[in-house]
């Protein structure tokens, strides 16, 4: 069992490598900055509007049942990392 999970685990790594070779710099002249900004505003301002919404709905879901209180919880954590994902998604996508 572990001769095979080291063989899986080299060949993930062989096959990674490459991933962070240094390839030639890019320049960019002339980037124009407007349009990253007026992204980077829509998503922030829609995720945070939407972390409001998903709080509230968490609160108001254990305020009528408690019991499910961890339950709903761990789904709330695991529901604004996605939110908060998509911001940066849109971070990583406008700036290139």
């Amino acid at each position: 069992m572990k001769l095979r999970t080291f063989a899986i685990l080299a060949i993930l790594f062989m096959i990674a490598v490459p991933m962070f070779a240094q390839g030639t710099p890019q320049t960019s002249t002339g980037v124009f900055v407007l349009p990253v900004a007026f992204a980077m505003a829509i998503a922030s301002g829609l995720c945070g509007l939407a972390q409001g919404k998903a709080i509230a709905a968490a609160a108001e879901g254990i305020a009528r049942n408690p019991g499910a209180g961890g339950a709903i919880r761990i789904l709330l954590l695991l529901g604004l990392a996605f939110i908060e994902s998509l911001a940066l998604f849109t971070f990583l996508k406008a700036s290139v």
